[in-house]
């Protein structure tokens, strides 16, 4: 891992204080990532609470390893399985919640991984390296049609379809299989520049969205976490992407507005649906004193939500 590589924790005291941790309660932190979140749930919790964590990223787990507490447990899955991983676990019902979504500082920091332009490495991307197709394996197989689409849809580049057209030509050369090689190839496509912004910035994010199927796990992650929740219980969700914040708010906000029913139903109050979800408060964004501490929390967005 490289030099300045610490993950810095974000929203960290807003988001344990919106998931109101109980004394004795059962809590999930479905991206412990390198466990800034967690220790602060551990430190709120009596000697009967308990913790469980969940990570997809091999070194997150193994830094997980450094927490001995009889009261915390760690579980190898991606966040989309979190029904799983309590499973696994042993827990039923619990009482919060907590998903901190992204890509964290050290899998960024750490060129190897092959998330960033800055560093010259192989260009692998995936969030569990033990699993799953490499972005390089991704690129070498993927029609223009594809390249396209990913990185329109989930980088949000007016420049997609020129990129694609690059990478497939260029391949026929080299595999394009190094992150300097990808970022040369968007920054030739790209015509026009935003100030302050590399030129490969989205099309990186769209390729680490896809190749580990980041959206998708969300989608499915929190029907699952709604129904993991006692009620009363609190879902609290950290995005940092407006298309991950999106689906987030879309699920919070479906899920606490009633089913519409066709009008002139014979049925009682009682029988009436009712919302699954009571929203908590505002969206919150760091405070400028943490963006100007930590420059990736800028684009951070919290939503909280309890169970009924």
């Amino acid at each position: 891992m490289t030099a300045g590589s610490a993950h810095v924790t974000v929203l960290l005291e807003e988001a344990v204080e919106a998931l109101a941790v109980k004394a004795d309660g059962v809590y999930i932190d479905a991206t412990f990532g390198r466990g800034g979140h967690s220790r602060r749930i551990l430190s709120c919790l009596g000697e009967n609470g308990r913790l469980v964590a969940v990570d997809r990223d091999p070194q997150a787990i193994a830094a997980g390893a450094a927490i001995a507490d009889p009261r915390f447990c760690l579980i190898h899955r991606a966040f989309g399985e979190v029904g799983l991983a309590a499973q696994e676990a042993g827990i039923g019902q619990v009482d919060g919640i907590l998903f901190d979504i992204g890509v964290s500082s050290p899998q960024i920091d750490d060129g190897e991984r092959g998330f960033s332009f800055r560093y010259d490495a192989p260009l692998d991307m995936r969030m569990d390296t033990t699993q799953g197709e490499t972005a390089a394996e991704w690129l070498a197989r993927a029609e223009i049609r594809e390249i396209t689409e990913v990185i329109r849809n989930y980088g949000e580049e007016r420049f997609a379809f020129q990129i694609a057209k690059k990478v497939v030509a260029a391949r026929l050369e080299q595999p394009v299989v190094t992150t300097g090689q990808f970022a040369a190839l968007v920054r030739e496509a790209v015509r026009t520049r935003e100030p302050g912004q590399d030129p490969a910035t989205r099309s990186f994010q769209a390729l680490r969205i896809h190749i580990n199927q980041e959206l998708r796990q969300l989608e499915v992650a929190l029907p699952q976490a709604l129904e993991l929740l006692k009620p009363g219980g609190r879902l609290v969700v950290i995005a940092f992407h407006s298309l991950e914040d999106r689906i987030v708010k879309n699920f919070m906000r479906q899920q606490s507005t009633a089913d519409a029913l066709p009008k002139g139903l014979p049925l009682r109050a009682d029988q009436l649906p009712k919302p699954k979800l009571r929203l908590v408060g505002k969206a919150v964004k760091p405070s400028a004193a943490e963006v100007g501490a930590n420059p990736r929390a800028r684009s951070a967005v919290m939503r909280v939500a309890e169970k009924l």
